[in-house]
């Protein structure tokens, strides 16, 4: 069946969805994961080895996640009506990216569409919405790390909130990726990823994929939990062994099958999100060591890849 065609929703709250895997090794937490279906394989022998338990978008890179009960999962990521997981980025007026690694509080910032508008929400700030659709607004030459994409301009006034509430001396701007765009093409930063596959502005892969009960044998090791939310994934799966996904080759989620390719690795960047969400901008001496420590276990337990949030 070719799937480019057909929109498949997963559902996770009103019902089960069962989770089936063919496994090999892989490396640790999350899995990079992306599909392909044009291409005849021998007949796979499944085992059922967990639930979905939940699916999240991060519509702006850096930005607050949303958790849907629906989403339909294509080959650039999830959908959730207008809102593309990782398909806005903030960039500066040169066209680099911003991300919470430099500015911390993107990950308060709350993007959604609605009515045809594009909502902007943000700790003491006024709700912004402008037209989603701006054809008019030039494209955007702009680099995620090394690789060169595009992105259309979403306008002054997105630009002007965004700088006002990172508080920054420099102008930054944001640009939402279109199909017709140049994207980016992941087998060049990982060789593993097929060379057909594109990405809008993830660091690689479209699908980041773990467990929750990975995360519960990581808080065992550590003074202070830490939460599923913090490493930013895609699905989140439960009813499994802990690191038991780090085995899972190819999985079937419904009609849907994805593929695993590389292991996901998470940086610091997830101490700005245990902050700023644990601790409501409380920015205490001594809170990052929390997640750093995290961080730590984490290489003990296996060595991490290179996708980053």
């Amino acid at each position: 069946m070719d799937f480019k065609g057909v929109l498949v929703k997963i559902f996770t709250r009103n019902r089960e969805v069962v989770l089936c895997a063919a496994g090999t090794a892989v490396a640790l937490l999350g899995l990079g994961l992306v599909y392909k279906y044009n291409v005849r394989r021998p007949e796979k022998k499944f085992t059922r080895v967990g639930v979905v338990t939940q699916l999240l978008l991060h519509p702006m890179k850096s930005g607050k996640a949303v958790l849907v009960e629906t989403a339909e999962c294509l080959r650039m990521g999830l959908k959730y009506g207008e809102l593309r997981d990782r398909h806005w980025l903030v960039i500066t007026e040169d066209g680099h990216m911003v991300t919470g690694r430099q500015q911390p509080r993107l990950v308060l910032v709350s993007l959604s569409c609605e009515g045809g508008q594009l909502c902007l929400n943000g700790p003491q700030m006024e709700e912004l919405r402008v037209p989603l659709q701006q054809s008019n607004n030039a494209v955007v030459d702009c680099r995620v790390f090394s690789i060169d994409v595009q992105g259309r301009d979403c306008g002054d006034d997105v630009s002007n909130w965004l700088t006002r509430y990172l508080e920054s001396d420099k102008t930054v701007r944001l640009v939402h990726y279109e199909p017709h765009l140049k994207a980016q093409r992941p087998s060049e930063k990982e060789p593993l990823f097929p060379k057909d596959e594109k990405v809008a502005y993830p660091d690689a892969a479209p699908i980041m994929l773990m467990s929750e009960a990975s995360v519960r044998d990581l808080n065992t090791r550590l003074n202070k939990d830490v939460s599923v939310f913090q490493f930013r994934p895609s699905i989140v799966v439960n009813d499994c062994e802990a690191f038991t996904e780090d085995t899972w080759d190819h999985i079937e989620i419904g009609q849907v099958e994805l593929k695993r390719v590389v292991g996901c690795g998470r940086c610091l960047f997830t101490t700005y999100c245990f902050v700023f969400w644990g601790l409501f901008l409380s920015l205490i001496t001594g809170a990052n060591l929390w997640v750093c420590g995290a961080l730590g276990e984490i290489m003990k337990l296996g060595p991490t890849g290179v996708i980053t949030p």
